[in-house]
């Protein structure tokens, strides 16, 4: 996929690796060794320290998802979120994308920082640091997994459930066989996408059953219309009987001429006379009679078709519950909430601490 490709199809992705790499760039440029960097440089440039990210520097638990330690780990991290950001991102949509990248990010480092004071009250750990954009990748990585789980499409296609659990072992294996990575971040990031996408899954399916009784509705009316303008299309044309009728009487019954050029009268005339009268009255019969069937026929078909639809009335189209679509960004406020809440917590512990020292 070229650049042009995914800006339209991912920006939110192209943004995210553009400031990876943008980031990366004026580290250099400011002197910073580009495969070994410094602690003082890393702190600089935002990265997530114990002591300064749970006193006054909270932003750090977000700066830090942008800052990578060394040129394989950008590289590393930036080919992840190349490959999961072009299906995620039009799966879930821009802005929850990015919502969820920031707060499976913000989600390993509280996780991370909690571990590490945890080890330092227990006299087993000391105060570190931590970078990259692993927590948010992770996150992503586990909502992709609960999409495919929920079979959610993109484009028509479902995401291959064997191929993203792999390449997900692979980045926590690795976390977990070399030194200094990690693995608290890798595992927050990822329970923190796993909760986000279990309120989207559950808010796709709701609206998807929507979707779906409503196609069915849909198509019902179709077919009711197809049925109504069908029956009532028998009666565009008069019925053969009624035509041969109306030919019938335009004809006369005998000759008016003939008649009225005899010089005379005789008995044969007044038995034509009968005979013809006999006619008018034979074919007003058959008129008359003709016509009743017609018209009978005709109110009931009108009476089916009224019956028909009288009988079948569909249903209105349906909307689904705003609860529903706005379950994802429910889910992140809460844990939005739940993370400021943590922050606090760990927050107070540490000035009780430092208190106490004092």
């Amino acid at each position: 996929m070229t650049i042009q490709q995914l800006l339209k199809t991912a920006p939110v992705t192209t943004l995210l690796l553009a400031s990876f790499i943008g980031l990366f760039v004026m580290q250099l440029v400011t002197g910073v060794d580009a495969n070994n960097p410094s602690t003082e440089a890393l702190v600089k440039w935002g990265a997530n320290a114990l002591p300064l990210t749970m006193m006054d520097d909270p932003w750090r638990l977000a700066s830090s998802a942008f800052l990578h330690i060394g040129l394989m780990h950008l590289l590393f991290n930036g080919f992840a979120m190349y490959f999961f950001g072009q299906i995620a991102e039009p799966m879930f949509g821009s802005a929850k994308f990015l919502a969820l990248f920031l707060l499976a990010a913000i989600g390993g480092n509280l996780l991370n920082n909690y571990v590490t004071w945890q080890s330092i009250l227990d006299g087993t750990g000391q105060p570190g640091l931590s970078a990259g954009a692993s927590g948010g990748i992770m996150g992503i990585g586990a909502a992709l997994l609960i999409a495919a789980l929920f079979k959610i499409s993109v484009n028509g296609m479902v995401l291959n459930l064997k191929s993203l659990i792999f390449i997900m072992g692979i980045n926590l294996v690795y976390g977990f066989a070399v030194p200094g990575i990690d693995n608290a971040g890798h595992i927050g990031g990822a329970i923190t996408g796993l909760v986000i996408a279990l309120a989207f899954a559950i808010g796709y399916r709701q609206c998807l059953a929507v979707a779906i009784q409503n196609a069915a509705i849909q198509q019902q009316r179709t077919f009711n219309s197809y049925q109504t303008n069908y029956s009532y299309s028998t009666h565009d044309n008069p019925p053969y009987d009624s035509q041969y009728n109306d030919q019938y009487d335009n004809q006369s019954p005998y000759d008016a001429t003939s008649i009225d050029q005899s010089p005379h009268i005789d008995a044969n005339s007044t038995e034509q006379d009968t005979v013809v009268t006999n006619n008018e009255t034979n074919a007003s019969d058959i008129n008359a009679n003709n016509s009743a069937e017609s018209i009978t026929t005709i109110n009931s078909s009108l009476d089916n078709s009224a019956a028909h639809d009288s009988g079948i009335e569909p249903e209105a189209l349906k909307k689904p519950s705003i609860i529903w679509q706005l379950l994802p960004w429910l889910a992140m406020l809460l844990i939005s909430i739940g993370f400021v809440w943590w922050w606090q917590d760990i927050h107070q512990q540490l000035l009780q601490v430092l208190k106490a020292i004092e």
